[in-house]
């Protein structure tokens, strides 16, 4: 499923919270994007055409919540990423970030960890 980043900030919503409103919807986005009420609303019609959330009428008012899980749709925008940019290989990616930002102590801790559990797991 193709979620675009304007999409995608109506789904942080649904994943930080829910159910919500509309209204809810748009006073969230609103607080971290200047758009239209009507932006808001167009970009969660677009979300329900796709499936990727549902509305449910409760007392009267529609509520939205998310049918993609947060964990799979990092999971596919990761790999997206990985393949449009790394040809689906990860040391490249982390040496990118490595020579062209610095990285904090914790970070490299971080990641010698992470290096150390994945030996481990051969």
């Amino acid at each position: 499923m193709n979620i675009t980043e304007a999409e995608s900030q109506i789904m942080q919503a649904l994943w930080r919270k829910t159910p919500l409103t509309a209204d809810e919807i748009v006073a969230d986005v609103r607080a971290r994007q200047p758009w239209a009420e009507a932006t808001v609303k167009t970009l969660i019609n677009r979300l329900l055409k796709k499936k990727a959330i549902k509305s449910e009428r409760v007392d009267g008012r529609h509520q939205y919540v998310p049918l993609v899980d947060r964990a799979n749709y990092v999971q596919d925008e990761s790999q997206g990423l990985l393949d449009r940019l790394f040809e689906g290989q990860l040391a490249p990616l982390v040496a990118h970030f490595a020579q062209n930002r610095k990285l904090k102590p914790e970070e490299i801790a971080r990641l010698k960890k992470l290096i150390a559990e994945l030996d481990d797991d051969d």
